[in-house]
């Protein structure tokens, strides 16, 4: 999922962790609320409580951003993780997760927090776990990302 190469496998990550000022550059985690992802089209999950707890892990380590429909439906729930400008200037590219609404979302949320703390995409290697919800989506649906 995430690109290193042995130089920047020790190299600290820039921009992360609580010691970051609100002007550091740091990851950027956009989370899907549209048409499926954050309604009731997936059923049995507090989706209000899921974006707060995940603001509230994330605050001063990363910037949470909300956005309308990322096309991924049929992945609903999805968190898009995007690097650093270090992590990408290490070689890492948004991580795109679906999926997220099972019941051990709260573990789900603390393990991108954890990967997050860490530097991210490019910088550090996510928990394996977070395999299991990584997809990767067309190229036209990447590209709603950045529009």
């Amino acid at each position: 999922m995430s690109r290193r190469n042995r130089r920047t496998a020790t190299a600290p990550p820039t921009g992360t962790g609580t010691g970051a000022g609100a002007g550091a550059a740091r990851c950027t985690v956009t989370v899907c609320r549209g048409c499926c992802c954050g309604s009731a089209k997936v059923p049995g999950l507090d989706h209000g409580a899921q974006l707060r707890d995940l603001r509230r892990a994330l605050d001063g380590i990363a910037t949470v951003r909300v956005t309308d429909c990322l096309d991924a439906c049929e992945q609903a729930n999805v968190i898009v993780v995007q690097p650093s400008p270090a992590g990408r200037a290490a070689g890492g590219r948004p991580v795109w997760l679906g999926l997220v609404n099972g019941p051990g979302t709260a573990d789900d949320i603390t393990d991108i927090t954890a990967w997050v703390e860490r530097g991210g995409p490019g910088l550090a290697d996510p928990p394996g776990i977070l395999d299991l919800h990584a997809f990767t989506p067309s190229r036209r649906i990447r590209g709603r990302l950045t529009d």
